[in-house]
C-alpha cells in the first residue's frame, strides 16, 4: 500500500480519483428502479474488482484512460433517459505492433 498516518493508509491522487467514481455510480444507481439500481450496482462492482485484479497499478496511462472512460459511463448512467449500463472488452497488449 502506502504511508500511514494515525493506522490508515494515505491514497494516491489516482486512488482517490477511483474512489469518486466508484461513489459517483453508487449515488447516480439510487435514481434508478430497485431493480436497474441492483444491476447497476452488480455490475459497476464486478468492473471495478475486474479491475484491479487484471490491471498493472502501475500502468498509469491505461488507469487514466479507464477513469476517463468511467467517467463519460457516469454522465450518461446520470442522464434521465438511461436505465442501466453495458461493458465492452477492450485489450492492449504491449506486444502486438498494429501493422498499417
Amino acid at each position: 500500500m502506502g504511508p500511514t498516518t494515525g493506522g490508515r493508509t494515505r491514497l494516491s491522487g489516482m486512488q482517490k480519483q477511483v474512489l469518486s467514481l466508484y461513489r459517483g455510480f453508487l449515488r447516480a444507481s439510487r435514481s434508478k428502479s430497485p431493480e436497474d439500481r441492483r444491476q447497476i450496482e452488480s455490475f459497476v462492482s464486478a468492473e471495478f474488482r475486474r479491475n484491479s485484479k487484471q490491471v498493472d497499478h502501475k500502468n498509469f496511462i491505461y488507469i487514466e484512460y479507464l477513469l476517463r472512460r468511467g467517467k463519460k459511463q457516469l454522465e450518461q448512467l446520470n442522464s434521465p433517459d438511461t436505465v442501466g449500463l453495458s461493458s465492452m472488452n477492450v485489450t492492449f497488449s504491449e506486444t502486438e505492433n498494429p501493422k498499417n
